[in-house]
């Protein structure tokens, strides 16, 4: 099987290569322009192609693949948001993601980036690079005994979950309309609706996926029930914050802090060196301007053990579409 790679970048080529070994079932084309109707002609030639988050998979460019010959599309990611599945299925593709590849990773960069908002590393390393030991502005916050809110307890909500209550002594609630039998073993406890964690948390961790029912599920009216002060984290799909709503927030002093791995409009900066560039998002540009705000470009999946699970369970998906074998990680939508 062919497989043509979008979005692919030196980590992609060289973490699949590692796992596909000196196998010739699969032949790879790695192409670094993003999937989307005017790329698409690309895949001609290849069976399967393979995307990331900000791949753009919506019906037109799915009829493109479809009329250059690719049957299958795999999605080296959990999230499939970027993909028209309804589409997909009328044209007869099958799209694979990646369920679960290293859920420590992302909870383990979550957890890191409230001890940053918390304790200000992001603002001391630059400061004392420069000379300046003041303490002056770095005043920080105990996790411990702090209420974390967990909105989304999936393999990563309660990994991080775990490592918070466990690690750090925090009283970890958690709301997700589809509750974890084993949540209270990680240290979390449920509550009924979203209010009352929004009401109750000292921080917010986010780790739900994007759907119609979770797109803006931090939106103006969350906001205003969330405690003043609050610390704010994303780590899971930047459509789940609506992004107008969190910059009034920010300049009504509502956040302590807000920490974003990902953003809504993402698309157009991140994976890509923009540092000779003017940002034209305007609202990207406000966000980078709030020194409570600390952004990283979709970084929390980025360890070695995460790409290499990435690379074996997507091919192992694509090895069982090629020959016709039962693959359990078909997206049905």
């Amino acid at each position: 099987m062919k497989i043509a790679f979008f979005s692919a970048h030196k980590y992609d080529r060289s973490s699949f290569e590692i796992v596909k070994g000196d196998a010739t079932d699969l032949e790879f084309t790695f192409l670094e322009p993003t999937l989307n109707e005017k790329t698409a002609p690309l895949a001609a030639g290849h069976e399967g192609v393979c995307i990331f988050v900000n791949d753009d998979a919506s019906a037109k460019a799915l009829e493109i693949l479809k009329q250059q010959g690719v049957k299958f599309i795999a999605l080296r990611c959990a999230g499939y948001n970027n993909v028209d599945l309804n589409k997909a299925k009328e044209l007869g593709l099958v799209v694979v993601s990646v369920p679960a590849y290293s859920p420590d990773a992302v909870a383990e960069f979550a957890v890191g980036m409230i001890l940053t908002l918390s304790r200000k590393y992001h603002k001391a390393y630059p400061r004392v690079r420069d000379g300046n030991f003041l303490l002056d502005g770095l005043l920080g916050k105990n996790i411990k005994g702090k209420t974390v809110g967990l909105i989304g307890t999936g393999r990563i909500g309660l990994c991080a979950g775990k490592i918070l209550a466990h690690g750090f002594g925090a009283t970890v609630i958690a709301y997700d309309p589809y509750p974890a039998k084993d949540a209270a073993q990680y240290g979390i406890t449920y509550v009924q609706e979203l209010d009352e964690l929004l009401a109750r948390s000292d921080i917010i961790s986010i780790h739900c996926p994007l759907l119609e029912s979770t797109k803006h599920i931090i939106n103006e009216q969350t906001i205003a029930k969330m405690k003043q002060g609050v610390i704010l984290v994303n780590t899971s799909r930047g459509g789940l914050i609506d992004t107008a709503a969190l910059i009034k927030g920010l300049k009504e002093g509502k956040f302590g802090a807000v920490g974003m791995d990902v953003y809504e409009k993402e698309s157009d900066y991140f994976f890509q060196d923009s540092s000779d560039k003017v940002i034209q998002d305007d609202q990207l540009s406000r966000l980078l301007s709030f020194h409570t705000v600390f952004i990283s470009g979709h970084q929390a999946f980025f360890t070695e053990e995460a790409l290499h699970g990435i690379a074996e369970t997507t091919l192992g998906n694509l090895r069982a579409l090629s020959k016709g074998e039962e693959c359990k990680n078909i997206v049905k939508g």
